[in-house]
């Protein structure tokens, strides 16, 4: 199969006391299998902090899916919110960094079995915002050192949303990169990551896992895996 694999990252909010329902409607698969049968997502998995869902996947070809066509019936459960003229259920996060993306169908199907696909958040301090990205940004374009091929962080407001699988990947990234220079700080420390983030209630600094709803994957043999 040929296609363009399309990565996207929608954060949506429970409504207060219609978690649990929620929750039953999101384990209800039917439709997000079908849609990996069908060969228009490759990848697909939701994750849950406290109210918070993160929906991570993989379209494939020129049509993305929205979240409301992989769970029409999660519309009630979720808070609305604002920003534009209609209200929106789910709010797309932005994708601040990776060490690869996908240049083509065949180079984005996992070679060998994914144990674990994981879901993790953190939050930045908001005046230290714009510097994370800026790092992230510089590393991830100058290539200063490979990381995990299927790694990605995506931000909305000062929320860090990361998605990653294990087994890591890390391989040589086929996309061209988009900086010649060589700004990325030759010991990663020196970019004092540290004073990025907010701390959390326990004093834990960076990112924490979070409760995986579901999670699954078409491999090549068109078995649905997860």
């Amino acid at each position: 199969m040929n296609g363009n694999i399309t990565r996207l990252i929608y954060r949506a909010q429970f409504k207060e006391g219609r978690e649990t329902e929620g929750l039953n409607v999101l384990r209800d698969l039917q439709l997000v299998r079908k849609l990996l049968e069908e060969g228009r997502l490759m990848t697909a998995a939701g994750y849950r902090w406290e109210r918070n869902l993160f929906l991570y996947y993989e379209c494939i070809g020129r049509a993305e899916l929205q979240p409301e066509d992989l769970f029409p019936a999660a519309e009630p459960c979720l808070e609305e919110w604002p920003g534009k003229r209609e209200k929106r259920r789910w709010i797309p996060m932005i994708d601040v960094f990776h060490f690869n993306e996908p240049v083509s169908y065949e180079h984005w199907l996992r070679k060998r079995p994914v144990e674990r696909r994981a879901g993790r958040v953190a939050h930045l301090k908001p005046e230290m915002m714009a510097s994370y990205i800026y790092y992230h940004y510089q590393l991830q374009e100058e290539r200063a050192f490979l990381g995990d091929k299927y790694e990605i962080i995506a931000m909305h407001e000062n929320l860090l949303f990361g998605y990653q699988e294990f087994p890591k990947v890390i391989e040589e990234p086929l996309a061209p990169k988009k900086l010649d220079t060589a700004g990325t700080p030759e010991n990663w420390e020196d970019s004092r990551m540290d004073l990025h983030f907010q701390p959390w209630e326990d004093g834990h600094l960076y990112f924490k896992h979070i409760d995986t709803i579901f999670a699954l994957y078409c491999g090549e043999d068109g078995m649905i895996e997860g």
